[in-house]
């Protein structure tokens, strides 16, 4: 997914925090990390000085506690947080509050912002999330693994685009940023399959109440209100009364994203009356002798035309600049720590076409995600141009649009994400076994996906190239 830095393919890629690191601007950065990071919690789980403190590190308890400063106002969050409960439930809301802010972004302005950009996209998401699921049914049918259907039917954009960066200019710019809209019309999708198949037993009360806060937050925006401290508190009570309702609790980040307030504080016509009556301000204080530059009335201009200036861009686009960096490069990798380490006590895991049920899980997400997701893009596309409804990106083959679509068979982050939320309804034991079975599947599959991918990239751009 994802998600958070803005493509521009024909100059690379760069972050909306302008930061000035130049690892961290590269588009293959992030894709580096979390890969190190896979490895990382992989050594941790299984080397034997390491692994009994690893687990015990993330089955560790706590409580938060929120308390006013007079004190009388307390809160206190669920007692059986763990750190690992902690990181896929609290962390993972903020990292689905910035996917919404990206998808609403790109609905407003980008590649999904008219029927035309994105009939195409999002057609071939829902092929790419249909054909793994049936795959995965097929093999899973009957079966106490059958509920784990929607792990192979993300796409993660930080592995594709890391992939598609190395490759350069063998794929052209359109099917680039094809993918990338595909990614985001996908995570759209993979938000839709958790919230409706992946909670728990609702509680229809505390939902009531979570919908009446929601309406609340929805009349504080049509009434003008541009502070962001009560959109934060509202956020917290609705990602508690989702955690005590079944519905998972980082889905209230992606409600909550969508309801922020998109409009700046500042038009264009007052920001220009705002800016340049303290731009001329600063020239005027400019000759107060015996002061250094710049001297105390010029400070306040500069002040002024700053908080201007950060009024005039509006709040989504404010938080996806300061939440970008954070979920890319700590977020995102802390949660690959935690959920990629595996300890491989069984040699069968590895082994996707064992009989067992964490072997019918390996199988059908490994399938899934290394044929379903580039068949079902790729069918679904050619459904979508032939009814003419969609359009071939420009300077792309069939040949280069499958070997693309199999990069959409990374399915790393999302698909690990629904992986712990899957097969709730089995005994204990047998739920651990199978969703350390799936965990393995996503990555060995997202690794053979990438490898395919990239072969496929190679060898048709060779053959266009002789043909040219």
């Amino acid at each position: 997914m994802r998600l958070i830095p803005i493509y521009t393919w024909n100059k690379g890629v760069h972050y909306v925090s302008e930061s000035r690191n130049r690892f961290v601007k590269q588009p293959w950065a992030q894709g580096v990390l979390l890969l190190g990071c896979v490895i990382l919690a992989m050594l941790l789980a299984n080397l034997p000085f390491t692994k009994e403190g690893y687990r015990a590190f993330l089955e560790t308890t706590f409580t938060i506690h929120i308390a006013s400063p007079d004190g009388n106002l307390s809160l206190f969050l669920p007692k059986d947080m763990t750190i690992e409960k902690f990181i896929n439930d609290v962390l993972m809301t903020v990292f689905f509050f910035t996917v919404g802010l990206e998808i609403r972004r790109e609905v407003a302005y980008g590649e999904l912002s008219s029927p035309k950009k994105a009939m195409m996209p999002v057609i071939a998401a829902f092929g790419g999330v249909l054909a793994p699921a049936i795959i995965y049914t097929v093999i899973n049918h009957g079966t106490p693994a059958a509920s784990g259907w929607g792990i192979p039917t993300a796409t993660d954009i930080a592995f594709a685009v890391c992939i598609l960066s190395v490759l350069g200019d063998k794929v052209p710019v359109s099917l680039k940023v094809f993918l990338t809209a595909l990614a985001i019309a996908d995570d759209l999708i993979a938000i839709l399959v958790v919230a409706l198949f992946y909670g728990g037993q609702i509680n229809f009360v505390l939902l009531a109440i979570a919908l009446v806060v929601i309406l609340l937050t929805i009349v504080l925006r049509r009434i003008g209100e541009k502070n962001l401290t009560p959109y934060l508190i509202l956020a917290l009570v609705v990602w508690i009364l989702f955690y005590y309702s079944g519905i998972h609790a980082t889905m209230s980040g992606v409600v909550m994203a969508f309801l922020i307030p998109s409009s700046p504080r500042y038009n264009k016509s007052q920001f220009l009356h705002k800016w340049s009556h303290y731009y001329n301000q600063f020239y005027e204080y400019a000759g107060i002798p015996s002061q250094a530059f710049p001297n105390g009335p010029q400070r306040h201009c500069i002040k002024r035309m700053n908080a201007i200036g950060k009024g005039s861009m509006d709040m989504t686009y404010r938080l996806e600049v300061a939440l970008s960096p954070w979920v890319n490069f700590l977020i995102m990798p802390i949660f690959a720590l935690a959920n990629a380490g595996v300890e491989i006590s069984d040699p069968g895991y590895f082994n996707v076409f064992a009989t067992s049920a964490a072997g019918s899980v390996s199988m059908g997400i490994f399938f899934g995600l290394l044929l379903g997701k580039p068949i079902g893009i790729t069918l679904f596309s050619w459904l979508a141009i032939k009814l003419k409804v969609g359009e071939m990106p420009s300077k792309a083959t069939w040949p280069m649009f499958f070997a693309v679509a199999c990069l959409g068979g990374i399915g790393f982050t999302m698909s690990i994400f629904v992986d712990t939320l899957s097969f709730g309804d089995q005994p204990a034991e047998l739920m651990a076994h199978m969703r350390d079975a799936g965990k393995i599947a996503v990555l060995m599959g997202s690794v053979c996906a990438g490898i395919l991918g990239t072969i496929l990239v190679n060898i048709v751009n060779k053959l266009q190239t002789r043909k040219k």
